[in-house]
């Protein structure tokens, strides 16, 4: 194993020397706060929490490393704690066969959830109240709807990501969802949370744990601003700001974009300077790297487009690669989530990095197809 392994992150000078190994690959790398990331990342939520998934994933995710992927995403709670421990278990066995080096790739995951260990408990009400409340990890009032987000409880997730994932610093580190807590406390409590939440990811960051962190959302930042869940990013900056300055490290968010769900390319629900605009728009204007989840709507694409739409992509060759395509291409993303449990997924998906993404007047007509 190399000795820098385990105790770095990704850098500027892994991530490049990543990039120069795949040197065929037109637009597939972005540089974003000195990193070079791969366009199309692999996720890691769907799937059994079983064996036969669990060494599935290992494969998966040694194979896109491999292959020129270099964004891997995953949460505490995806599969009860199963999918960061497979992504560990890859990740040991690419550096320890020195495939890979640690500086060289971008491992994000996320915090939120109460996550259990390995399976459904039989009581789960018991099981938070053992795992959390009895040892003062996360107070009652904390948690809405299984849901926490108290530097405390964050602390333990941390502590708990890194032992899955058998490395000692998290590239990114995404808050999971916030907008939930919005459903049960007043707006001006999840900011007073946000805030906390925040200065202890900053702390985290000055003790080399994490190097940035973020949201990671389903509907915060596609809502209306009418709607009780609904982020504003320039708010979410403004908290940072507030924590740490211009200097802050809040610079991720996550977020759905797809050929079905189109609202953070196209709704004008985010601010900034006064000025309406979309989240994707925002989130360049705040400085803020955006991933894009749900880049197949959980596979609901697949043999849904029209002829029309599916000729706009030219020589891609399966729906798969078209809608990944879309995604990748679209102005202000950096990187689009796919989960992949399958080599062959792996392949197919790798295959549409070796054609350039649609540039704007291509990606432009596709709106005339649908």
């Amino acid at each position: 194993m190399h000795p820098d392994s385990r105790a770095t992150g990704a850098t500027p000078e892994g991530t490049q020397r990543y990039r120069d190994r795949f040197p065929d690959r037109p637009g597939h790398f972005r540089q974003q706060h000195g990193w070079w990331l791969s366009s199309i990342g692999l996720g890691t939520y769907l799937g059994d929490a079983d064996a036969e998934a669990d060494a599935r994933y290992v494969a998966a995710v040694q194979r896109a490393v491999e292959g020129g992927i270099n964004v891997i995403d995953t949460a505490i709670n995806y599969r009860f704690q199963r999918s960061e421990r497979s992504v560990g278990r890859a990740l040991k066995a690419l550096l320890e066969s020195g495939r890979a080096r640690r500086d060289e790739f971008v491992i994000a995951t996320k915090g939120g959830y109460i996550p259990f260990d390995g399976a459904w408990p039989a009581d789960p009400d018991a099981y938070i109240r053992r795992q959390y409340l009895d040892t003062r990890i996360a107070r009652p009032e904390d948690i809405v709807d299984g849901h926490c987000i108290a530097p405390e409880f964050l602390w333990r997730q941390i502590e708990q990501s890194l032992h899955n994932l058998g490395l000692d610093c998290l590239d990114i580190y995404y808050l999971h969802n916030p907008e939930m807590q919005l459903d049960a406390i007043p707006r001006a409590d999840f900011r007073a949370r946000l805030r906390a939440a925040f200065k202890f990811l900053e702390e985290q960051v000055d003790q080399g744990r994490i190097q940035y962190y973020g949201t990671a959302t389903w509907n915060g930042y596609r809502a209306s601003p009418k709607a009780g869940g609904y982020l504003s990013l320039e708010d979410v900056i403004a908290v940072a700001r507030e924590v740490r300055g211009i200097n802050h490290h809040c610079r991720f968010i996550q977020l759905p974009l797809n050929l079905a769900l189109l609202d953070a390319l196209v709704a004008r629900n985010q601010r900034a300077s006064g000025e309406l605009m979309s989240a994707l728009e925002a989130a360049q204007r705040f400085g803020v790297t955006v991933m894009c989840s749900a880049s197949l709507f959980q596979a609901r694409l697949l043999g849904q487009l029209p002829e029309a739409l599916r000729a706009q992509f030219g020589d891609l060759a399966t729906d798969a690669q078209r809608a990944i395509q879309f995604t990748r291409s679209a102005p202000g993303v950096t990187t689009a989530l796919v989960g992949m449990s399958r080599i062959e997924h792996v392949d197919e998906n790798v295959a549409a990095t070796k054609v350039a993404p649609l540039d704007e007047a291509a990606f432009k007509r596709l709106f005339t197809q649908r």
